[in-house]
C-alpha cells in the first residue's frame, strides 16, 4: 500500500499556503501520496469553538512574524494579506470542483499566490474572476461548476469528517491515525512518512 499523508486545508489560511509550498517535496522524498482534503475553515471554527488568531491582537502580531520566519526558512514569497480574513466559501468550492482533475494544482497555485504573495482582495468576486482568468481558467464556467449541489455537498462532507476526526484548524495532517496541526509540524509529518511501512 502506498504511504499517504492527508492534508486538510483552506486557502484562506496562510499556514496552509506555507505547508502547500513544502508538502509535495516531503511526500516525494518519502515516496508518499498526498490525499488532498479541501475543507471550510469557517465551518471548522464554528463546530469546534476555535477562532482565527486574527481575532486575538497579540496572537495576530506573533503569527504574522512567525509566518514570515517560516517563509524565509522555506525560501518562498509571502506577504500578509491586508484584506484578511478572506471569506473562502467560493474559493474552497472551486478547489473541490477541481480536486480530481489535472488543473487542481494550477488552481491552488493561482489562489494561494493571489492571497499570500501578491496579495489580492479575493473577498471581491470580480477579483476572483480576474485571478482565475489570468491563470488560464474560464472563470465563469469554473465558478458555475463550484456552485453545483454535488460540489457543495462534497466540501460540506469533508468539513464534517474533519471535525469528527478532531481537526480544529488548518492545516492539519494525518499519517494513518496520527494527526498534526500547523505548518510548523511538517518535520513530524516527514518523520512519520519515513517510518511508516
Amino acid at each position: 500500500m502506498t504511504k499517504q499523508v492527508e492534508f486538510y486545508f483552506d486557502v484562506g489560511s496562510p499556514a496552509s499556503y506555507l505547508a502547500w509550498t513544502q508538502l509535495p517535496g516531503i511526500a516525494a522524498a518519502a515516496g508518499a501520496e498526498i490525499v488532498w482534503r479541501p475543507m471550510l475553515l469557517g465551518g471548522i471554527f464554528k463546530a469546534t469553538g476555535n477562532r482565527s488568531p486574527a481575532e486575538v491582537p497579540a496572537k495576530s502580531r506573533y503569527t504574522r512574524q512567525d509566518f514570515a520566519r517560516h517563509a524565509e526558512r522555506y525560501g518562498v514569497a509571502f506577504q500578509h494579506n491586508p484584506h484578511f480574513p478572506i471569506n473562502t466559501l467560493l474559493l474552497m468550492r472551486g478547489a473541490e470542483a477541481l480536486r480530481e482533475t489535472t488543473r487542481f494544482q494550477a488552481y491552488l497555485r493561482a489562489v494561494f499566490e493571489a492571497l499570500w504573495v501578491e496579495p489580492r482582495n479575493l473577498n471581491d468576486p470580480e477579483e476572483v474572476g480576474r485571478t482565475l482568468q489570468a491563470a488560464g481558467f474560464d472563470a465563469g464556467e469554473l465558478l458555475e461548476q463550484a456552485q453545483t449541489p454535488e460540489v457543495k455537498a462534497r466540501l460540506k462532507a469533508t468539513t464534517e469528517e474533519a471535525v469528527e476526526r478532531g481537526v480544529f484548524g488548518a492545516p492539519t495532517f494525518f499519517v494513518g491515525d496520527q494527526m498534526w496541526f500547523g505548518q510548523d509540524r511538517l518535520d513530524w509529518v516527514a518523520e512519520a512518512l519515513t517510518r511508516k511501512e
